[in-house]
């Protein structure tokens, strides 16, 4: 059965890539950079071996806890994790649930990363190969190491995306995992910090991580290089209770999940109440606007992108905590403007195949455009506005603040213009409703962070004219030169989104249908 799954799984790869060449390109980019990263590594190994036992060891294990930690990590901040088998498609299926987990397992470590990560652990053999004793006891140590990182992904993405049952505690639990993951790097770097940053103290936090989940598998062999069998039993022991107890907790988690369906929630609505369809003019526009409302208020998939904005200041805290803080918290509107701004890239992807609703009305573009566009202002313009205002609050330098609040709007308002177009020829696949908040479909990571970042640049240079001025007059204290760059920020966002509209909208107009049958396809994917 475990066999059938892992085919079953290479077979809906394939089509999937069959049935969208960009999606291979993305798959095939991926391949390339995974190459890249296993050479690079496989050479350093290679010279690794004729360093230092001590070195070798320092490298290997520090290393090897930073993949671990990015296993875990990594696919719930950025590159999400590979759904192809999901448990609750293959609870169908006649299987027990621990060959189900063995089928996932085997899933992880099959796919780019998993083998990456693989093929670079055992590569260790050629540092370790000096070192008998260590060569030997890493034939044991390197699969616990791998499948330690493969198994505590899957067991907090499970964790993170809820356990089943009520929608409402699972949409909130995958909501505010996040809010640990974005602060564990400031975390981190504050903790790093109180030592000085030279050998001797990384040699000590390697050799603290040598005794920690992260880092214990990853030590057994350096421990048993430098001939203390002691700690390398005592350090495998760590590492074999680490994978049983991930193993149990993922095993609880998906059984809570299987158990107990994902149920939708309704809640009852007297009669005549509509929410804000009743509230705005009854045109196509108001219709998208409140729509595109609701979705930011209710949908946890808007509001998880909108965790970063208040962690904003403080993540710019942490870093300048030792410099002028009052002078980097000014920069906290700009930096949530793009933040913020470039969300609306992939709202007709959001709607799904709802957006078929849309089309069957004949809504002109224009009017989806300036909806979703206003739906949005109404959630990110005050934040962008408080987030400007408060840091002069409390310095009181008022004089930089018009410069500030117009380069932050003209930001915001010129990558709502600049999605505006973008979203009308592109939908990428992102979770459904309801679904794991941290689905990826193999192939499109590399699509999707190439688009992300071409858009950001467009806006960031479509904006480059209040930013410069903006700068300048707060780095020289000019109150006039902020008010011009204020000022200038501020029409010019105004002109991009009217643009923006008025193009994008056209675009969708000729686009609607083929972007619905995109969205079909990525549904039935």
């Amino acid at each position: 059965m475990v066999a059938t799954l892992l085919r079953l799984r290479f077979r809906v790869l394939g089509n999937q890539l069959a049935r969208s060449p960009w999606q291979l390109v993305g798959f095939l980019f991926g391949v390339l950079y995974g190459l890249g990263v296993l050479a690079a590594a496989v050479i350093g190994l290679f010279f690794l071996g004729s360093a230092p036992q001590q070195v070798a060891a320092s490298v290997i294990v520090g290393v090897g806890s930073l993949v671990t930690i990015g296993w875990v990590v990594g696919p719930l901040v950025a590159f999400g994790v590979d759904t192809t088998l999901d448990p609750e498609h293959l609870v169908v299926f006649p299987m027990s649930l621990r060959r189900m987990m063995v089928a996932l397992t085997l899933a992880g470590v099959c796919g780019i990363p998993g083998i990456v990560t693989s093929v670079a652990a055992l590569a260790t053999l050629v540092t370790w190969v000096h070192w008998p004793a260590a060569a030997a006891t890493a034939i044991v140590a390197i699969p616990v190491a791998v499948l330690t990182a493969v198994i505590a992904s899957r067991t907090m993405a499970s964790l993170a995306s809820g356990t089943g049952g009520n929608r409402r505690l699972r949409e909130a639990s995958g909501i505010l995992v996040f809010i640990p993951l974005i602060l564990a790097g400031p975390i981190i770097a504050g903790i790093a910090t109180g030592f000085a940053l030279n050998l001797d103290t990384l040699g000590v936090v390697v050799r603290v991580l040598g005794w920690t989940p992260v880092g214990a598998a990853w030590s057994v062999p350096a421990d048993a290089a430098a001939g203390d069998w002691v700690a390398a039993l005592a350090k495998l022991v760590i590492a074999l209770a680490t994978l049983g107890l991930l193993w149990m907790l993922w095993g609880w988690s998906l059984r809570s999940a299987l158990a107990r369906p994902r149920q939708q929630s309704a809640a009852k609505v007297r009669p005549g109440r509509i929410g804000w369809f009743g509230r705005v003019p009854a045109t196509p526009a108001g219709a998208v606007f409140a729509r595109s409302l609701t979705y930011w208020i209710r949908d946890p998939r808007y509001l998880r992108q909108l965790i970063g904005v208040p962690l904003v200041p403080v993540l710019l805290w942490f870093y300048l905590r030792n410099g002028d803080v009052a002078a980097g918290l000014a920069f906290s509107a700009p930096l949530i403007a793009l933040v913020v701004g470039i969300i609306l890239y992939s709202d007709i992807s959001y709607d799904g195949t709802a957006f078929a609703s849309e089309l069957a009305t004949g809504a002109p573009g224009r009017a989806d455009r300036s909806g979703r566009i206003l739906a949005a202002a109404v959630i990110a313009v005050p934040l962008v506005v408080i987030a400007a205002v408060l840091p002069f609050a409390f310095s009181g330098q008022w004089a930089q603040f018009p410069g500030i609040l117009g380069m932050s709007l003209g930001i915001l308002l010129t990558s709502y213009g600049v999605c505006a177009v973008t979203s009308a020829q592109l939908v990428i696949p992102v979770a459904g409703s309801g679904d794991n908040p941290f689905k990826r479909v193999p192939g499109t990571t590399f699509l999707q962070g190439m688009s992300f970042l071409l858009i950001w640049l467009i806006a960031i240079g479509l904006s480059s004219p209040s930013i410069v001025i903006g700068l300048i007059a707060f780095f020289t204290g000019n109150a006039a030169l902020s008010l011009i760059g204020g000022a200038i920020g501020v029409v010019l966002g105004v002109v991009f989104v009217i643009i923006g509209i008025r193009v994008g909208g056209r675009m969708l107009d000729r686009t609607g249908p083929l972007l619905l049958s995109r969205l079909k396809a990525m549904k039935n994917a």
